[in-house]
């Protein structure tokens, strides 16, 4: 019985020993591509440090704009091996945040996921993007500024409005910043604009709005409940009586 035991006891010892096990170098990566860049290309290096073969099972991006191939679809104890996770950048700007998904047959990790974080330089820097006035206000121009991003250069920007009821006006303030006045024709209506503010020699395009909103109506005093009756006014003061004759 004790031999049985101790065969069982060895059995799970050469089990776990001989297991399978994946390690990443890192499961987080950050890309900073240029200007001119298209793709950005993040490689998520592994090793099998185990005893046994890892097998892939599936490798899986979170949109349609991310794509991940691995090397290989088993890893051999000892060997690395990547995977190439590759974002398309198109005209996404900002910062973009991109997941895929590996599943392998490691009993001890066998689901990993993998983070791609993409940093694209922006051109132009809108600020605000909506500006908007109180229906009757004064008509008054408003301020959209524009900053150029550190890796571009822009000379001039064009700013064209979808609607005539509100007129545009650049300016370029030097150092690679502009400014924009909008302002509305009247603003007894409720009107709206897009307004698409574009570099020259550029295909990007960036937007703002403008509009005349509803102005807040003062708030209403609170009616009264039915079954209460208003105070009743304080009686007047009596009348003093007239002064009589006096005594000297």
């Amino acid at each position: 019985m004790k031999t049985h035991i101790v065969a069982f006891i060895l059995s799970i010892i050469i089990c776990l020993s001989a297991r399978a096990e994946l390690k990443w170098e890192q499961t987080k990566l950050d890309l900073h591509p240029t200007p001119a860049d298209k793709q950005a290309v993040g490689h998520f290096k592994y090793q099998n440090t185990g005893k046994t073969p890892v097998k892939f099972k599936s490798v899986k991006a979170s949109c349609g704009c991310t794509t991940a191939q691995t090397q290989k679809e088993e890893v051999p104890p000892g060997e690395k091996g990547e995977i190439t996770a590759t974002f398309n950048i198109g005209e996404r700007t900002g910062t973009q945040v991109k997941t895929v998904t590996v599943e392998t047959d490691d009993p001890a990790n066998p689901s990993t996921l993998l983070t791609l974080t993409t940093i694209i330089p922006q051109q132009l820097e809108v600020s605000p993007t909506f500006v908007f006035w109180k229906q009757g206000e004064k008509p008054d121009p408003k301020t959209i500024n524009v900053k150029v991003g550190k890796d571009f250069t822009v000379k001039h920007i064009k700013v064209t409005s979808s609607s005539p009821d509100f007129e545009t006006k650049v300016e370029d303030t030097g150092k690679g910043e502009f400014k924009i006045d909008v302002q509305p024709k009247e603003t007894n209506n409720l009107l709206a604009s897009t307004l698409t503010i574009q570099p020259e020699d550029s295909q990007k395009v960036f937007y703002a709005t403008a509009r005349i909103t509803n102005a807040p109506t003062a708030p209403a005093a609170p009616a009264a409940p039915a079954d209460q009756k208003a105070p009743a006014a304080p009686p007047a003061p009596a009348r003093p009586p007239a002064p009589g004759s006096q005594t000297h």
